[in-house]
């Protein structure tokens, strides 16, 4: 299978910019930033927090915890799975390269 070219997308997650390195559509990349900036805000919201490491932690529990109760929804691994463990995976370098 033909792997598709990596292309650099920058996207804004809360009021910080990253570069980040994707494949196919950078759309998508785009709607995944702008769904964990949403996330983020929300956290930031509801809890008074200001950390920004804290907010973070805080919205990828509650994204893992809606991923994990969907997947146990489905018992079939959904398409497009493997695609966003390799993207959280470099989203989580990359936050970690910021740090």
């Amino acid at each position: 299978m033909d792997r598709q070219a990596s292309h650099l997308v920058q996207v804004e997650i809360y009021g910080q910019s990253y570069n980040l390195r994707g494949e196919g559509d950078s759309a998508y990349l785009q709607e995944l930033a702008a769904y964990v900036d949403r996330r983020m805000r929300e956290v930031a919201e509801a809890t008074a927090t200001v950390d920004s490491l804290k907010v973070a932690i805080l919205a990828a529990l509650n994204i893992a915890d809606e991923a994990r109760r969907a997947g146990k929804a489905t018992p079939a691994a959904k398409p497009g799975t493997e695609r966003v463990a390799r993207l959280i995976g470099d989203l989580d370098r990359t936050l970690a390269e910021a740090s």
